[in-house]
């Protein structure tokens, strides 16, 4: 992949990251592991770690 492809999808994948985090930051817990531990994983291990949260980690008990 050419330097000009990684710098369109850059932005992407800071968004994509960003919205991770704040929907795990926004959450009142998760399923698994802490939610410092999530973090971790999801900063750590990118693209992996934000699919892993969403698939398994995440909450789905809505917020109030």
């Amino acid at each position: 992949m050419d330097s000009r492809a990684l710098a369109a999808l850059a932005p992407l994948a800071f968004l994509a990251l960003a919205l991770v985090l704040l929907d795990l930051a926004r959450s009142r817990g998760a399923r698994h592991l802490p939610r410092w531990a999530w973090a971790v994983l999801v900063l750590a291990s990118f693209p992996l770690g934000p699919v892993a949260y969403l698939l398994l980690g995440r909450d789905r008990g809505g917020r109030a």
